[in-house]
């Protein structure tokens, strides 16, 4: 098993590249202090638990709401009989102080799964990388879901992570670092399968130390409670069922998600086995290749997702093993770098509503993301090995030349630079979807005071007057009379709010990729300006001011008394009106249209549109004319803010690509570079432990060695 002396030096990483400076140490301490924050966020969630309430979800005899006698009685504790053998001292402390107790514990043990975790990221690692790893891991895992959970009474899962990190990196000798090993698959039975691992890769003493230590741990349970043992190992299969019905969602294994698509009985059993069996045999292998490319900790999460995947109840809780995996490179573009850790993040600390929409033909995948992100780290996603030319010199991303203000008044802030490179559609499309359902969220939860809105309607409707363009009744009256323009604007109204953006931010995507960048930065701008407005300023629209006469033609009659139009209510806030997107989104997509279309009447078109979307919004009584200005407003100052940050939109194509010199190959090096590619596709190959001494070797060797100048 790698030695800590031997894989890190005294300071850090042995293979860290590149120099340091103030502004890393600053933004490390800021990491860290969000990291304590998120913590004490995460241990007050918990504690805000009444004591008996907390004591009682460990489900064990002798806690208040639990049945004497067995563990698994009332059919609520999932954890191993030797679990429950390691808990059942904690019942003599008082409730409070266990319950303190119990969050501080599960928070320091996710902080030592950071710092370790950290320190076992391939070398040579960047010094930017081995300064900011560890608060920046902790951080993201006080906000996953699975710490969330694990932190709750009774939860374990946190600690066999930390046995399983310990071993491989900070215990030298074989059989201590099995010895972990085995009681931390004495808690979890599936991490058994980092045995296997150890024996792929040559350590078959800690292996066989694994195994012993599993055993001896099990019979002792057995010893201890016989009966509690008969229950857990063979009347539920290792605990299937246990803590929840195994369809439920909170399963994130194949077993669970083959009975969530309606599969039961024999025939699910043996296509569950078959599964599983293909998972282990694939994952296991990636994993020990991995393992001898020098990549261990990439190894170690392959193996506990496959361990997770496997098992006949996978936890979410469980599922710590996936944020471990953004340890490795996918991709040969830098474009293309950040897909995976995205991916996985976005998956690992938000809800699946939010990743996709509420579809019926989307629901498999839906009810299962956290088993298919540890499916895919498992079996699917192509890791580059550190042989690969592109682990450190990925194909460079092309930037336009930065160019001077148009207006000599306006200073420029480049905040980033203009890219003129298509971007990642994967990233794009998962960016898109959950920027939209954060603007969902946050829409719907501006507040809804009836009484305010109201009064900030009659505020407008005066200003109008004064301005005298109060024409929403004269106009919203005109179409109700007239049939088929009534029809004509329900429609537009409805159906061209979503449908034209999107339809111009794909065909810039595809044909226009340089352009792309600056309208859809342009568009998120204008829609965070806007959310402000519906925050800071709820408004009723015409339809829902009482007594004024506003015909709402789109949604029908309303009851003012009690205003709503059925489903909507429940996903719309009625009173975010002001500024109106309806009219700030179609007048994006006419500056778009008109700024980039080719031909003429594309451009007539893309000046009709927001004409159109003004006279429907006011026609349909569903904003006032002041709203649109609002919404003309917003838009500006996005496509404004986009100008001041990144210059001029033209400047990416009229100054032309401005390529980076590439950084000249280093020398291949013995033991982490040639040596790894030669031996990462054999099946034997030496331990752990010596591609580690031969890693430390080889940096030391170089490390007088100029660092590459910087892109």
């Amino acid at each position: 098993m790698a030695n800590a002396a031997e894989h890190s030096g005294a300071n850090g990483h042995a293979g860290v590249i590149g120099g340091g400076g103030g502004r890393l140490g600053a933004a490390r301490l800021m990491l860290w202090a969000l990291a304590g924050l998120l913590a004490v966020r995460q241990a007050a969630v918990v504690l805000r638990v009444p004591p008996g309430e907390w004591l009682s979800d460990f489900h064990l005899p002798g806690t208040p709401g639990s049945l004497p006698g067995s563990l698994y009685e009332n059919g609520q504790f999932t954890g191993t009989p030797f679990a429950g053998l390691v808990l059942k001292p904690l019942l003599g402390l008082a409730a409070p102080s266990l319950e303190v107790a119990w969050t501080c514990v599960t928070l320091l043990f996710v902080a030592a799964v950071g710092l370790v975790a950290a320190r076992g990221l391939p070398d040579p690692v960047p010094r930017r990388t081995a300064l900011l790893a560890a608060p920046v891991l902790v951080a993201l895992m006080m906000v996953s879901l699975p710490v969330r959970e694990a932190a709750s009474p009774g939860q374990t899962a946190v600690l066999p992570v930390l046995l399983v990190l310990l071993a491989v990196f900070r215990v030298p000798a074989e059989r201590p670092s099995g010895f972990l090993i085995g009681l931390a698959a004495a808690l979890q039975p599936a991490l058994l399968l980092f045995a296997p691992l150890l024996w792929l890769t040559g350590r078959r003493p800690t292996a066989r130390a694994a195994a012993a230590t599993f055993a001896g741990a099990t019979a002792l349970s057995w010893a201890a409670l016989p009966r509690d043992s008969w229950t857990y190992w063979v009347q539920h299969l290792a605990g299937t069922g246990l803590g929840g019905a195994p369809d439920s969602l909170a399963n994130q294994s194949v077993h669970g998600a083959l009975l969530r698509l309606g599969l039961s009985g024999p025939g699910e059993i043996l296509l569950y086995l078959a599964l599983a069996a293909a998972i282990a045999w694939i994952g296991l292998r990636r994993a020990a290749r991995y393992a001898r490319d020098g990549q261990l900790l990439l190894a170690v999460a392959v193996t506990g997702c496959v361990a997770v995947a496997v098992s006949p109840a996978g936890w979410r809780h469980q599922l710590l093993w996936v944020l471990l995996a953004v340890a490795g490179k996918v991709g040969k573009r830098a474009a293309d770098r950040p897909v995976w850790p995205v991916a996985v993040v976005l998956a690992m600390t938000l809800p699946s509503s939010v990743l996709l929409p509420n579809l019926v033909a989307l629901a498999p995948v839906r009810d299962n993301v956290l088993l298919l992100a540890a499916l895919a780290a498992a079996c699917a996603v192509p890791f580059l090995p550190r042989s690969s030319p592109y682990w450190r010199e990925p194909v460079a991303t092309a930037y336009g030349r930065p160019a001077p203000a148009r207006w000599a008044r306006v200073p420029l802030l480049p905040f980033w630079r203009r890219v003129l490179s298509r971007p990642n559609l994967l990233l794009e499309l998962l960016l898109i979807r959950v920027g939209y359902s954060l603007y969902s969220h946050i829409r719907a939860a501006a507040p809804t005071s009836r009484t305010l809105a109201e009064g900030n309607g009659s505020q407008i409707l005066g200003i109008e007057k004064a301005l005298g363009i109060d024409i929403e009744h004269a106009v919203n009256h005109a179409v109700v009379n007239t049939p088929w323009l009534e029809a004509f604007f329900n429609f537009y109204y409805t159906s061209f709010h979503f449908v034209v953006p999107l339809t111009i931010l794909a065909v810039l995507y595809w044909r226009r990729p340089k352009d792309y960048r600056w309208a859809r930065a342009s568009l998120g701008l204008a829609t965070v300006l806007a959310l402000i407005g519906f925050w800071l300023y709820p408004l009723a629209p015409p339809r829902l001011m009482p007594g004024l006469g506003f015909i709402d033609t789109v949604h029908g009659a309303q009851d003012l008394a009690n205003p709503s139009y059925g489903a909507m209510t429940a996903i719309s806030n009625q009173y975010a009106a002001m500024p109106s997107l309806h009219f700030g989104w179609s007048l994006w997509c006419g500056v778009v249209i008109v700024m980039l279309a080719p031909k003429g009447w594309q451009k007539l078109l893309g000046a009709l549109h927001p004409a159109i979307t003004v006279c429907a919004i006011v026609a349909t009584a569903n904003h006032w004319v002041l709203d649109a200005v609002g919404g003309a407003v917003v838009v500006g100052a996005g496509f404004g803010l986009v100008y001041v940050l990144s210059g001029p939109r033209g400047a990416a194509v009229s100054a032309g690509v401005a390529v980076p010199r590439p950084r000249q190959r280093q020398p291949e090096r013995v033991g982490a570079g040639s040596t790894s590619g030669s031996t990462s596709g054999s099946g034997s190959g030496s331990g752990w432990g010596d591609r580690t001494r031969l890693r430390r070797t080889s940096t030391t060797t170089s490390s007088s060695a100029a660092a590459p100048p910087a892109r």
